[in-house]
């Protein structure tokens, strides 16, 4: 046997005993109370076989130019409220939402560490079938933590953050197991994170915080395992996904001012964008705009965001509008072919 071989395989069992090790500290805090654990075929195990992925490759070749035409639309018949995550598993489309009941106020200063009131709502996972039927509502939540961010589902689970509707607040991430729909309530986190993903390759969990100006990185147990700034001002980051080899790719938006002459004082519009971010190196290797418009004028990349590649072909996958705008919550796809990155 090869040195190269043996350094692999040595390597790929280290990966399976820190996930198991993980894993196995997660009992505490299940939501039922139960030693459930993720599948062992789910990205928890790790895996250090992974290569660039053709979405990774073919993003490189994404730019101003990229010609996205829309290709589909598909109108969801079920009150969704405002939209935020959403993911493909081979069985279900999951989409995250929050219904807000009562709106948070701004305090004319902070109080208690906090610049505006919790609020209340009910935070929403939705599963449908692949036509967009709702299937099941999985109410998610506790207390003044009640608004569900961006999702990833990683080849098993979906991995749900649900925090307060405030900066600098608290939040729980939930996993929920993709075929039989159980919820396990994995740990919480202190300050508002309203995204996240599993890293296949080393099966830890990266979130970003409001405004996504800060990542962190746990194991399973909720151990915070590091923390960095946001190095990049472009877009506030909405929902990631997972792309190997440890990258995680978003989509977002920013509302920026508009000229008096074109909007009235106070007018702003939305900036959406998307970007491919290296978990590695914590840098932002590409971000590009994207400038195509909801059937309620919005920026396409408001929220939900889910991208495939083909070879050099991408399928992008959105859901920017609220259940009460335009024509309700539509699933937008779009496509682009990219030239191969020099």
């Amino acid at each position: 046997m090869s040195a190269t071989r043996t350094r692999g395989i040595l390597t790929a069992a280290a990966a399976f005993v820190l996930a198991a090790s993980a894993i196995g500290g997660t009992a505490a805090a299940q939501a039922a109370g139960t030693n459930d654990r993720p599948n062992a075929n789910s990205a928890g195990s790790g895996s250090h076989r992974e290569t660039d992925s053709a979405l990774a490759e073919a993003f490189n070749g994404v730019d101003r130019s990229t010609n996205w035409q829309q290709t589909g639309k598909l109108k969801l018949k079920f009150p969704t409220y405002h939209t935020e995550g959403i993911a493909f598993s081979q069985e279900h489309i999951f989409l995250s939402a929050v219904q807000i009941i009562e709106p948070t106020t701004k305090f004319p200063s902070p109080q208690g560490g906090f610049d505006r009131t919790a609020g209340k709502g009910v935070g929403h996972l939705f599963v449908m079938d692949k036509a967009g039927n709702l299937q099941k509502d999985i109410i998610l939540g506790e207390g003044d933590m009640y608004h569900p961010g961006g999702i990833d589902f990683d080849g098993a689970n979906v991995w749900v953050p649900v925090a307060q509707y405030r900066p600098s607040s608290s939040a729980i991430i939930y996993r929920v197991d993709a075929k039989t729909l159980d919820v396990h309530k994995q740990f919480e986190v202190k300050d508002h994170f309203g995204g996240i993903v599993m890293d296949k390759q080393t099966g830890h969990l990266v979130g970003n915080t409001w405004g996504s100006r800060r990542f962190a990185e746990w194991d399973l147990r909720g151990r915070q395992l590091s923390t960095w700034q946001n190095p990049n001002y472009f877009i506030d980051y909405q929902d990631c996904q997972y792309v190997p080899t440890s990258k995680m790719l978003c989509g977002g938006i920013t509302n920026l001012p508009q000229a008096p002459g074109a909007g009235g004082p106070g007018a702003s519009y939305e900036l959406g964008g998307m970007a491919m971010i290296d978990l590695k190196t914590r840098s932002v290797t590409r971000d590009v705009p994207f400038q195509q418009w909801s059937t309620a004028g919005h920026v396409a990349t408001r929220n939900p965001f889910k991208m495939t590649a083909d070879g050099n072909h991408l399928t992008l996958k959105l859901a920017p509008d609220n259940g009460d705008e335009g024509n309700g919550t539509e699933i937008l796809t779009y496509e682009a072919t990219v030239a191969p990155a020099k």
